[in-house]
C-alpha cells in the first residue's frame, strides 16, 4: 500500500492525500474546498478501481474554472499510481 500527497490546482481545496493498493483506493482525504461534498467523495471512492474513478471524475469542471476537485482526485489517483510503479 502507498501513500501519496497531490498539491492540486485551480480548486478551492489545497491538497488530496490517497492510500492507493495497487489499483484499489484504500483511503482519500482532501484539505480545504467543500467539506461536506469532498468527505462525500472520499467515502464513496474508497474501495473502488482507480480507473473506474478516473473514467468518471476526468474532466469534470467547476462553474468557469477549466477543474474541479473531482477532476483533482482523478489527477492525483493518476500521478500517484504511475509513482507506485515507478518505485515498484
Amino acid at each position: 500500500m502507498s501513500t501519496y500527497v497531490y498539491k492540486t490546482k485551480g480548486t478551492c481545496s489545497k491538497q488530496i492525500t490517497v492510500e492507493l493498493d495497487g489499483k484499489t483506493i484504500r483511503h482519500v482525504t482532501f484539505e480545504g474546498g467543500c467539506n461536506g461534498n469532498l468527505s462525500g467523495i472520499s467515502k464513496l471512492v474508497e474501495g473502488m478501481d482507480l480507473d473506474f474513478v478516473v473514467g468518471r471524475f476526468k474532466g469534470n469542471t467547476c462553474g468557469a474554472r477549466p477543474t474541479s476537485c473531482p477532476d483533482q482526485l482523478a489527477r492525483a489517483l493518476e500521478e500517484a499510481y504511475a509513482a507506485e510503479q515507478a518505485g515498484a
